[in-house]
């Protein structure tokens, strides 16, 4: 018991080192994509930049507006980092001794307990921006989820298992990529919709919403927010990972390497989307979901579980 609680805090504390550095690297990247250099003030080429931002957010002053319901606003953004942290317990990590053999359907359960946190974040700031950009970010995430989860249901019946572990080991022959390109692709515009990424940031919307619904945090709140919002980002690119690049399995004695590399790989289309494309219509995101992305996900599933039943016959 004492070594899982051991190797479950450094996981997090990985996770939370991984979130400081991929803001830096996104803010190079993004940079360096309209032709310019970047934080490159503070220490050698920027590097301590995300400890130095993570220093002036905690060390400023809280403000809370008066209107407020201030303990379930205080809880929010803890409640929304908690969530984010507890999503990575279920990578099966050097440091992690075990893991539960249902990790997928929790992974599910997770992410949909998330969506509470920013609903309440608008909620209790009793701020009509933030209301509605939560509202807008909650509509998007629960659309979003339904072909997620269709997705994940298509990848589950190839293997029979919820476990991740059992379905990185299922693609030692040949990737899941290359048996259907086109659910990979869903599959990643869905992720991004989800961490509500640029193009699909409309619950950031800074024209109508006013930064949305974390317009009324300051200093930790907004940290917390921050970082939790790019956990979500880190672990949805690993899932991307294990379920479609077969975890990084180039040589077992090299996996930790190649696991970072395609991890990396996955997190840096987040941010070469966000550079390349100006924001989607809002009502175009949800004919997307409904009407694009439900029938063809549906149509996948139907053939994987008719392919299922023909196999098990066999």
């Amino acid at each position: 018991m004492m070594v899982e609680l051991i190797s479950s805090i450094i996981s997090c504390i990985c996770a939370l080192l991984a979130v400081a550095f991929f803001t830096l690297l996104e803010r190079k990247g993004l940079s360096y994509f309209q032709l310019r250099k970047g934080p490159n003030k503070v220490g050698m080429m920027g590097l301590p930049q995300p400890l130095a931002d993570a220093v002036k957010l905690f060390s400023k002053e809280y403000i809370s507006p008066s209107m407020v319901n201030m303990i379930p606003f205080m809880i929010c953004p803890v409640m929304s980092l908690f969530l984010a942290l507890l999503l990575w317990m279920l990578y099966n990590s050097y440091f992690m001794v075990t893991m539960g053999g249902l990790s997928l359907i929790m992974f599910l359960c997770i992410s949909s307990i998330g969506v509470y946190s920013v609903m309440g974040a608008g909620w209790f700031s009793n701020s009509k921006y933030a209301l509605l950009g939560s509202i807008r970010a909650v509509a998007q995430s629960i659309s979003y989820e339904v072909s997620m989860s269709l997705i994940l249901m298509s990848c589950l019946l190839m293997m029979g298992s919820v476990n991740l572990v059992v379905l990185m080991k299922y693609q030692t022959p040949i990737w899941l990529v290359f048996i259907n390109f086109f659910m990979f692709l869903m599959w990643f515009v869905s992720s991004v919709a989800e961490t509500h990424r640029a193009p699909f940031d409309f619950a950031e919307g800074e024209s109508e919403l006013v930064s949305g619904f974390n317009v009324e945090y300051s200093s930790a709140g907004f940290a917390l927010l921050f970082m939790a919002e790019y956990s979500n980002i880190l672990f949805m690119s690993v899932l991307v990972v294990c379920l479609f690049l077969g975890g990084g399995f180039l040589n077992k004695s090299l996996l930790g390497l190649s696991m970072c590399l395609f991890v990396v790989m996955v997190s840096w289309m987040f941010i070469w989307v966000r550079a390349s494309y100006p924001r989607y219509r809002y009502d175009l995101l949800m004919y997307l979901i409904w009407k694009s992305y439900l029938p063809c996900v549906l149509c996948i599933l139907i053939f994987m579980i008719f392919m299922s039943k023909i196999i098990y016959f066999f």
